[in-house]
C-alpha cells in the first residue's frame, strides 16, 4: 500500500460535510430574510429601547451583577439594528455559531443536520416572541445575550467532552468552568454545569468518576452562585442569583411561558449530551422511515417558529407610526392607519397618534372620524400602559413637556436608560430653557454610535438658544406650551388626562385653541362644547368652519334646542347627512346599537353622528 505524501492534508471540511450544512443554512438565510422583510421597524424600535455607551463607565456598570459581560455585548450588537439588516446579518453570525457548537458538542452526524434547527427555532422565538415586552423587560441585549449564553454554555460543555479521563481533570474542570462563566454569563454556566452532570454518565467509563462529576456539577450550581453573591455581586437580589443573565418576565405576576424556550434548549442539550457516544451506522436501516422523520422534524420546527412569531399588526402599526411622529412624516403616519384591514380595530394609541398626525396638517376638524374607530387591547398577558409605549411623544408633541420628561425618568429608572429616553429629555430640556440638562443629555448621546449626529445637530442650540425657537418641531410645540404645565397626576391613563386638560381649558392661540375644541368634541360634552366652538368662530372669522364642529353644532342645536342654528351657515352635506343618519336610525329603532353599526357605517361612518351615539364606553390605558 504506498504511503501517503508528506503534502497530504486532511480536508477541512468533506463534501458530504459540507452539505449537511445547506438546510441549517438555507433555515437561517429564510430567517433572516424574513427578519428584514416583516421586522425592520420592529428591531429599528429594539434598538431604540437599547443604549450603549462607548465608556469605560458604561462597561463598569454592566458587570455590577453577574451575566453581566452578556449584556454588555448584547447591548453592543443590538446597537446595529439601526440598520436592521446589517443588525440581522450579525444576528445570523451568532446563530451560525450556534449551530456549529452545537453540531460540534454532541457530536451530531451529518446526516440528521435537521437537528441543528431546533437551537436556530428556540432562539429566534425568544426573539420575535416578546411583542409589548420589548418596553417592559429590564435585562438588556436580551436579542444577542441569550444565544452568546447558550454558545458559552455550549463551549464549556464540548471542552468537558474533549478532556481525557486521567487525572480527574474532567471533575476538576467543573467547577472551574463554572466558577469562571458565571460571572461572565450568569445562568449559562449553571446551565452548562446541568449537561456536564448528565455527560458525565456517559463520557466517563467508571461509576465512581461519573457520580462524582454528577455530584460536584449539582453542588457547583448550589455554591457558586452563593460565593459570588456573598463575596462580588451583592447587587443582585438572592432570590435571582441562579437566573442572572436571564430577562425576567415579571408585570408584576410571573409569566413562566415565556421561558419555554431556555427550558426546551436545556432539555435537548440534557438529551444529546447522552448521545455523543452512540455510533451512527453508515447507511439508515430504513431510508424512507428515516427521510421522512427528517421530513416531518422540519416541519414541525417551521411550524412551531412561524407560531410563536408574534404577528399582532396594530403592535407593527403602532411601531411604524411612532416612528413617522419621530420623523415629522404625518402624511405616514395616516397612510399607516389607513393601511389596516376592514376587519382590524386600531387601539387608542393608534387613535391618538391619527389625532396629531392630523392636527399637525391641519386637518383634524374635517376627517377625525372619517378613520375607523375602536379601543383593541394590547395583544399581551399583562396590562400594557400608554405612558410605557407612547405617551412621552404624546405628551411631548402636545406640549406637556414636564410630563413627557417625567415618564422618561421614571421609565428610565424602572426599565433602564434606553436611547429614546435620552432624545426625549434632551428635546425637553432644550424647550424647557434648560440648557445645562440639555448640555448633559447631549453628551450621553454622543458616546453612542448612531446618535451622536443626533446630538451634534442640536449643539448649535446650546451656542444659540435663539435657534430653539426657529426649530420647526419646537416652534409648533411652543403654542402648545401653557404656563400651568405642572406635574400632577395622570394615573397612567395619557388618553384621558390630555382630553380632560384641554377641554377644560381655552386660548386666544389658534393652535391651542382649536386643541380645546377636538378635545370637546371627543368628550361628547355640550356644555363644553358652545364655548369652545364660539371662540373658534370668533378667532376664524371669514374662514370655512371644518365639517365635524358643524356635523357637533347642527346635533347639539336639535337635542338640546338651547343655542339657535338657524342662522348658522351651514354646509348641505352636513345638514343631508344629519337628516338621512337620524331616517335611517328611526327605520332600524328596534335594534342595539350593535346591529345598528354595520347598516348606519358604509354611508355614515365617517360623520360626527355615527361617533356620538354609536362609539361608546371605550377603553383608554
Amino acid at each position: 500500500m504506498a504511503k501517503p505524501k508528506l503534502t497530504d492534508k486532511k480536508p477541512f471540511m468533506t463534501t458530504t460535510a459540507l452539505l449537511s450544512w445547506m438546510l441549517p443554512l438555507a433555515a437561517l438565510l429564510a430567517v433572516g430574510i424574513s427578519l428584514v422583510v416583516f421586522e425592520s421597524d420592529y428591531l429599528f424600535k429594539v434598538q431604540e429601547l437599547n443604549l450603549f455607551l462607548y465608556t469605560p463607565l458604561f462597561f463598569k456598570q454592566q458587570l455590577v451583577v453577574s451575566g453581566g459581560f452578556l449584556t454588555w455585548l448584547g447591548c453592543y450588537f443590538t446597537q446595529f439594528f439601526y440598520h436592521p439588516a446589517l443588525g440581522v446579518t450579525l444576528l445570523c453570525l451568532w446563530w451560525a455559531l450556534l449551530m456549529w457548537l452545537f453540531k460540534r458538542t454532541f457530536r451530531i452526524a451529518n446526516r440528521y443536520s435537521a437537528l441543528l434547527l431546533l437551537p436556530l427555532a428556540l432562539m429566534v422565538i425568544t426573539d420575535v416572541d416578546l411583542g409589548y415586552w420589548i418596553y417592559y423587560l429590564k435585562f438588556r441585549g436580551h436579542f444577542f445575550a441569550t444565544t452568546v449564553g447558550f454558545s458559552l454554555s455550549l463551549a464549556v460543555v464540548w471542552a468537558y467532552r474533549c478532556l481525557p479521563v486521567r487525572w480527574h481533570l474532567r471533575t476538576v474542570f467543573i467547577p472551574v468552568a463554572v466558577a469562571l462563566l458565571y460571572p461572565v454569563a450568569g445562568v449559562y454556566a449553571l446551565i452548562a454545569a446541568i449537561v456536564m452532570a448528565v455527560m458525565s454518565w456517559v463520557v466517563n467509563d467508571s461509576v465512581a468518576s461519573k457520580v462524582t462529576d454528577c455530584i460536584v456539577a449539582l453542588l457547583s450550581v448550589a455554591a457558586v452562585p452563593l460565593l459570588f453573591y456573598r463575596m462580588v455581586f451583592c447587587q443582585t437580589s438572592i432570590e435571582n442569583i441562579w437566573f442572572t443573565g436571564m430577562p425576567l418576565f415579571l408585570m408584576p405576576d410571573r409569566y413562566p411561558a415565556y421561558y419555554t424556550p431556555w427550558i426546551v434548549m436545556t432539555a435537548l442539550m440534557a438529551v444529546l449530551a447522552l448521545t455523543v457516544r452512540v455510533s451512527v451506522p453508515a447507511k439508515p436501516r430504513r431510508p424512507l422511515l428515516f427521510w421522512s422523520s427528517q421530513l416531518v422534524l422540519v416541519g414541525c420546527v417551521a411550524f412551531a417558529t412561524w407560531h410563536f412569531w408574534f404577528k399582532d399588526r396594530n403592535f407593527h402599526h403602532e411601531i411604524r407610526m411612532y416612528h413617522c411622529i419621530d420623523n415629522q412624516d404625518w402624511e405616514g403616519v395616516l397612510s399607516e392607519y389607513r393601511s389596516m384591514d376592514a376587519d382590524e380595530e386600531p387601539t387608542r394609541m393608534m387613535w391618538m397618534m391619527k389625532n396629531l398626525a392630523l392636527t399637525r396638517l391641519g386637518r383634524a376638524g374635517d376627517e377625525m372620524f372619517r378613520y375607523k374607530n375602536g379601543d383593541a387591547p394590547c395583544n399581551a398577558p399583562f396590562l400594557v400602559r400608554l405612558t410605557q409605549t407612547g405617551g412621552k411623544q404624546l405628551y411631548f408633541n402636545y406640549g406637556k413637556v414636564n410630563f413627557c420628561y417625567r415618564w422618561c425618568l421614571e421609565d428610565g429608572v424602572e426599565y433602564g436608560w434606553r436611547v429614546d429616553f435620552i432624545k426625549y429629555l434632551l428635546k425637553c430640556s432644550l424647550v424647557n430653557g434648560e440648557l445645562v440638562a440639555a448640555k448633559k443629555y447631549m453628551d450621553i448621546l454622543k458616546q453612542t454610535k448612531y446618535y451622536a449626529g443626533y446630538a451634534e445637530r442640536y449643539e448649535a442650540y446650546i451656542r444659540n438658544p435663539k435657534l430653539i425657537a426657529k426649530d420647526s418641531e419646537f416652534a409648533t410645540i411652543a403654542h402648545y406650551m401653557d404656563a400651568k404645565d405642572v406635574l400632577t397626576s395622570d394615573n397612567t391613563l395619557v388618553e384621558i388626562f390630555l382630553l380632560n386638560m384641554f377641554s377644560n381649558e381655552d386660548s386666544s392661540d389658534p393652535l391651542y385653541q382649536e386643541q380645546t375644541l377636538l378635545a370637546a368634541l371627543q368628550q361628547k360634552d355640550i356644555q363644553l362644547f358652545w364655548p369652545r366652538f364660539f371662540h373658534y368662530a370668533q378667532i376664524h372669522q371669514g374662514e370655512r368652519m371644518p365639517t365635524h364642529y358643524q356635523e357637533a353644532a347642527y346635533l347639539y342645536g336639535h337635542l338640546e334646542n338651547q343655542v339657535d342654528i338657524s342662522n348658522m351657515p351651514f354646509d348641505e352635506e352636513v345638514k343631508s347627512n344629519y337628516e338621512g343618519f337620524m331616517a335611517l336610525a328611526q327605520q332600524n329603532a328596534g335594534l342595539t346599537e350593535e346591529q345598528l353599526k354595520p347598516i348606519l357605517y358604509p354611508m355614515y361612518g365617517g360623520t360626527f353622528y355615527y361617533e356620538y351615539f354609536l362609539i361608546r364606553n371605550q377603553k383608554s390605558y
